[in-house]
């Protein structure tokens, strides 16, 4: 929200700013709108005093404020119109005045220049220039008045000529900018009653009315500001609300891609512990007579692997609580199903030895997959298996939403440090139609490989296609700066 001169501003102090000024413009919307202090500046109340005072007088512009435009050129010409119109109306009025009221040059000149004046200071103290435009016309109005009744020209316009009422009108604009609504009308309420009571209280002689034509004028000015500034105040607040909404999509998506990958990895843990608990229980059985000790030890082994798969169990019901029988593919259509991620959440999670049932799902989908493999694909742990179908299987899924009719080939390294995965397409063949899925598929890649100490890069290549390559170590080790000569180079596309 931008800053309001009748709004105090100033942000809660936080313990790094202690001890120090705070900024005017910094504070909530919400202190603004309460004018408060909080807890934290009880030692500030007197400087937010004179912020507040010095907000009120329009020291702090506002987006609304002229010159309207982040634009340099933009705002100097805004700046040019407005000296123009000052000047016009301190060389131009000054000669009305003096023909029409009979002032000497130097009286008319002096009550429009201070018109001038206040158009031009109205650009940063919008208050103060109000309060001089109406106190100079009205001085004005009230010097006329006494030169009306022996003037020989018939009915001049009185107490509003016609460039006074112009620089109103200019000042009640910029007003109308600066200031909240209700500023803007007290301030239209006393213009109004100060018209009032100089032409129907004091009154004069041989005039032409001008007082309800200006009031309406003075209106018209304030509405056009007010409406202005709350346009963009809506603008303002939508583009805050857009990137709070984007924000807080992107920490929900990266927290729900966690939470399946937290489920994933369980099943992983899950055997290891079925296994020590197992060996365990076994163990006393492939020992000759086996000491008391070492059944105590080989019982207290099994007893919390199984009290850890009970844990396993409590936080894997709370994980797929949300939606155990909704299949991933609903969501998102484009997606792959794949073993662990349907209808049946408990399926075993898949490993390097499905890929090949991935790659006929794809090609049934309508894409050309092309599949090239190097090394021996043993020794990985299960979640570097889990990790590397589930990065093949996203990459694909992007292809089929991003990519419908390119050639797709995927290539796998198995390195004595790990596993290398490159998936590439080529340009699409067909229109690519609206994507539904949240665009965080990337991020779920680097998650399950950062994870692993491995590291996951895509970029789009030179002939319209895209490139996703990852690395995950055998041992958590983080992949090399650049490839070793080992390492293949990624494919060119067909």
């Amino acid at each position: 929200m931008s800053a309001d001169p009748e709004k105090p501003t100033g942000r809660p102090g936080c313990p790094g700013d202690a001890g120090r000024a705070t900024s005017p413009a910094s504070r909530t919307p919400s202190e603004a709108e309460t004018g408060t202090e909080t807890e934290a500046e009880p030692a500030l109340a007197t400087p937010s005093r004179a912020a507040r005072l010095r907000a009120w007088l329009g020291e702090n512009p506002s987006p609304q404020a002229p010159p309207f435009s982040k634009y340099r050129w933009l705002r100097l010409l805004t700046y040019l119109l407005i000296s123009w119109l000052a000047l016009g109306i301190a060389l131009a009025g000054a000669e009305e005045l003096s023909n029409s009221y009979g002032f000497t040059p130097a009286v008319a000149f002096l009550s429009t220049f201070l018109q001038a004046g206040a158009v031009i200071l109205a650009l940063w103290r919008p208050v103060p220039a109000w309060a001089l435009s109406l106190a100079a016309a009205t001085a004005t109005a009230l010097l006329a008045r006494q030169n009306l009744a022996s003037l020989v020209l018939l009915s001049p316009n009185w107490p509003w000529p016609a460039p006074i009422l112009l620089a109103h009108m200019a000042v009640f604009l910029l007003l109308a900018l600066r200031v909240r609504p209700r500023g803007t009308l007290a301030a239209f309420a006393v213009t109004a009653l100060t018209t009032y009571v100089v032409e129907g209280g004091i009154g004069a002689q041989k005039y032409s009315p001008t007082g309800p034509v200006a009031v309406a004028l003075f209106a018209v000015a304030a509405i056009i500001g007010a409406a202005l500034r709350s346009r963009s105040e809506a603008r303002t607040e939508l583009v805050q609300q857009a990137t709070i909404t984007a924000e807080e999509r992107a920490r929900r998506t990266l927290l729900e891609e966690r939470s399946r990958i937290a489920r994933e990895l369980h099943d992983v843990v899950a055997h290891h512990m079925s296994v020590i608990s197992i060996q365990a229980q076994v163990a006393p059985h492939l020992v000759e007579n086996p000491s008391e000790e070492l059944k105590e030890n080989l019982a207290g082994i099994r007893n919390n692997a199984l009290e850890a798969l009970t844990e396993l169990r409590r936080v894997l019901g709370v994980l797929r609580a949300e939606s155990p029988d909704e299949p991933e593919a609903v969501e998102d259509s484009a997606r792959l199903p794949a073993p662990g991620t349907g209808p049946a959440p408990d399926a075993p999670q898949p490993n390097l030895a499905r890929l090949d049932a991935l790659l006929e799902n794809t090609r049934a989908a309508g894409l050309d997959v092309v599949k090239a493999e190097e090394g021996d694909a043993r020794g990985y742990s299960p979640g570097v298996e889990l990790s590397a179908y589930r990065i093949v299987q996203e990459a694909l899924s992007n292809v089929l939403r991003h990519a419908p009719g390119a050639k797709v080939r995927v290539d796998i390294a198995h390195l004595p440090n790990g596993i290398y995965l490159s998936v590439s397409n080529s340009r699409p063949s067909r229109p690519v139609p609206p994507s539904q899925g949240s665009g965080h598929g990337l991020l779920g890649m680097r998650e399950r490989a950062a994870m692993l100490g491995g590291q996951v890069e895509a970029k789009p290549t030179r002939h319209g296609g895209f490139l996703v390559t990852a690395f995950l170590p055998r041992g958590g080790a983080p992949e090399p700066t650049e490839p070793g000569p080992t390492d293949p180079a990624p494919p060119a596309l067909p």
